[in-house]
């Protein structure tokens, strides 16, 4: 086959983002590529035989290393060619592994079973490796670097914010603490759905019909086969395995997209030149804008958002793949081979966030400076809940007044405080009671109102450090 230009492709895959992930692409396309699915069906095929001959006694070491070598040698430009006489692929497949055995062997290849038999039991193994084996580890990278954020910076003060508007302090670490549970939780359910992913050996319509020609127990056959892949049977096959396991795992990595690309909206935000609290490392001969010179942009992070906005609205489609017509129509036949995309995608923008996480600069003291800059109004709450646990019916509404009236006269909330003596009495006595400073300390020093953050960060962090470590050990 001819070399071909990367720049000459239709995908942006397998261009521009190829050369920006050519290790993962590289090793996604050793998984799932159209070469790779060739050989995931013929290690099948392989184990189709092999489970054949066991059963009929002829179990025999060098037939096993005859089946391995044909298996693994099969060449898919040379089933191409087959295809082209037989269209059909799988009967390609099958022509091309009998001529690459010994005759006596030939009649037993593909001996009971349906095309998508070995279609959808290789596209189980494929898919299980691509996500065990390459994406797993590269989200487990990205999630240490939140699980160093959450632990490392669990102590840095930041403002809260909600809607936009600042709400409470809590801390930097705290805040990322928020993305390592949720992609976590996705990485440990990925794990095990990519585990509990089915193959079949159940015929044309999933009832057996030609197993039973040469087996008095054919679902014992399948366990045995599949048993050889490390796969379990579809409980219920029609000619297809049942959709469900598949499309549950393809939402999980959804669900870990959809954490990646809001803690990438998180970072964008927080790079804003009025918020300026992260930001994205940036080379030294690097351009932001082809006529702003003084532009930094927070593309990386944009990026990732962008990849997400592309490949999210394909879970329509792998819901669409759930329904098929009575025992089978090829309305997927298309669609699914799409999947592949997507989970490139999702490395992508993984690899990304990875990149974005790696340099990432914090800048303490513009999140301390953005958390008093409102003069203490982020202590309204405590202030307001000082005031009714003191047994002021109208905590709530006086210290609403208070805060406008801070806003209106450029006043700090502590100094709107000290104008009503009865709620600064108030609020300086549950002080007093619960061993904490003074109104004019409390009230200067929002960082120290941060409730459970800084404890829960840590906890959060290492509590996933722990768990996904052993995704990134080979």
């Amino acid at each position: 086959m001819e070399p071909r230009d990367i720049f000459d492709n239709l995908s942006p895959l397998d261009h521009r983002y190829w050369n920006a992930n050519r290790e993962v692409f590289d090793a996604l396309s050793a998984r799932l590529s159209e070469k790779a699915q060739v050989r995931w069906q013929a290690r099948v095929e392989g184990a189709l035989l092999e489970t054949h001959l066991e059963l009929r006694g002829r179990s025999d070491p060098e037939l096993s290393r005859a089946i391995a070598r044909a298996a693994e040698g099969i060449d898919p430009a040379e089933v191409a060619a087959e295809e082209e006489k037989t269209r059909h692929n799988i009967r390609a497949l099958v022509n091309v592994l009998q001529r690459r055995l010994p005759t006596d062997l030939a009649p037993l290849v593909h001996l009971g079973a349906t095309s998508v038999d070995i279609l959808d039991t290789a596209r189980a193994l494929s898919i299980r490796a691509a996500v065990r084996e390459v994406l797993l580890p590269l989200l487990a990278r990205v999630e240490l670097e939140l699980c160093r954020f959450a632990v490392d910076e669990a102590e840095t003060p930041q403002v809260g914010r909600t809607h936009g508007q600042h709400a409470v302090p809590l801390t930097f670490g705290f805040a990322m603490a928020e993305y390592a549970s949720r992609l976590g939780k996705c990485i440990l359910r990925a794990d095990e759905l990519a585990g509990a992913l089915v193959g079949k050996l159940a015929g044309a319509v999933g009832s057996y019909n030609a197993l039973s020609m040469s087996y008095p127990d054919p679902e014992a056959v399948e366990r045995k086969f599949l048993a050889r892949l490390d796969l379990v049977p579809s409980e219920h096959a029609t000619q297809l395995a049942e959709p469900e396991p598949m499309l549950r795992l393809l939402l999980e990595l959804n669900c870990a997209f959809g954490v990646i690309a809001n803690l990438a909206d998180d970072l964008r935000n927080l790079q804003r030149t009025e918020i300026g609290e992260v930001r994205e490392s940036f080379g030294e001969a690097q351009v932001g804008s082809s006529t702003m010179p003084q532009k930094r942009n927070p593309w990386n992070s944009e990026h990732v958002k962008s990849l997400w906005k592309a490949f999210c609205p394909r879970v329509q489609t792998f819901f669409m793949d759930q329904i098929s017509e009575h025992q089978r129509d090829l309305t997927n036949s298309a669609s699914e081979r799409f999947v592949v995309e997507y989970l490139a995608g999702l490395a992508a923008a993984a690899n990304r966030m990875l990149s974005v996480l790696r340099g990432l600069v914090v800048d303490r003291e513009r999140m301390a400076q953005n958390l008093a800059l409102t003069g203490g109004a982020v202590l309204a709450e405590p202030a307001y809940i000082l005031l009714a646990e003191a047994g002021l019916p109208d905590a709530h509404e006086r210290l609403r007044r208070i805060t406008l009236a801070a806003e209106r006269e450029g006043l700090s909330l502590a100094e709107a405080i000290a104008r009503e003596p009865e709620a600064e009495a108030a609020v300086t006595t549950r002080l007093s009671a619960l061993g904490l400073p003074p109104a004019t300390q409390f009230f200067a020093d929002p960082a120290a109102y941060r409730g459970r953050a800084a404890e829960k960060a840590r906890a959060i962090g290492e509590k996933y450090r722990a768990l996904v470590a052993r995704f990134t050990t080979s």
